[in-house]
């Protein structure tokens, strides 16, 4: 029966950031429960490992190519989805970029390009995908990418930091509007794991915090995401599941002194 719980049996995720290392894991975790996974990114080389992991262990995935600022491209991605799978089932939305910056210091040009990145795109996916969910329908699941510096604001990722308290404010806005649809929106919350967006943040002395205020006292390992994906995934398991934040952190936010 639990096997059955969170089987994705012949649904359709699409993983926007699926070609990264965060959502490259969950990528394969929902491939793995049995949906078909449509990788979005702009790299077809990162792409490619990914798809060959997948197809390895036995799992169905593809990749689109697609530019998640904009919404002709966005757009035009659900409509080749659609064509080669028939629906779309579950939306991740994973794409993010952080610097470093002090705040005083930061570049218009680097303000706008994180906020493109992190809240303008997930914006436009859900406005396109939630439209395609609400004609069909269709019982779906979104899942926004959080952050820690969404829930509480963290030091030095200023810009970051803002962009994701958007992307939770949204998220909660849009489950409680789409619930009477049975589209549930929720936001997976990493806490500290390394990835190609925060290595440059990660340095020796932040690295000192970060464990001094982690009671596991270590960084998560990407495959560690993939239990909460599922859960959020499946309109089984997570049925009365929506506008949640569901933290994966090794118990950072739980600690105060």
């Amino acid at each position: 029966m639990s096997n059955n719980l969170f089987s994705l049996e012949g649904k359709t995720a699409v993983v926007v950031g699926g070609t990264g290392e965060l959502c490259g894991a969950m990528a394969e975790g929902l491939a793995d429960a049995g949906a078909e996974v449509v990788l979005v990114g702009r790299s077809e080389e990162k792409a490619a490992a990914r798809l060959a992991k997948i197809e390895s262990a036995g799992g169905k995935a593809y990749f689109v190519a697609a530019d998640v600022n904009a919404r002709a491209s966005m757009q035009a991605l659900l409509d080749q989805v659609v064509e080669r799978s028939g629906q779309v089932d579950i939306l991740v939305n994973g794409a993010g970029v952080n610097s470093p910056t002090p705040f005083l210091e930061i570049p218009e040009d680097e303000f706008d390009r994180i906020l493109q990145t992190n809240t303008k795109a997930v914006f436009v996916a859900c406005q396109v995908f939630g439209a395609y969910f609400l004609e069909k329908e269709i019982p779906a699941s979104i899942i926004n990418i959080g952050s820690m510096s969404g829930v509480t604001p963290l030091s030095r990722v200023f810009t970051y930091s803002m962009t994701k308290a958007a992307v939770h404010n949204l998220s909660k806005n849009l489950a409680r509007e789409w619930a009477p649809h049975k589209i549930r929106v929720n936001l997976l919350v990493p806490g500290f794991f390394p990835a190609e967006q925060n290595r440059k943040v990660l340095t020796e002395d932040r690295v000192a915090q970060i464990m001094g205020h982690t009671p596991m006292k270590r960084f998560g390992e990407a495959q560690e995401l993939v239990g909460a994906t599922l859960l959020l995934a499946s309109n089984e398991a997570s049925s009365f599941i929506t506008g949640t934040e569901l933290i994966v952190d090794g118990g950072f936010a739980a600690m105060s002194i």
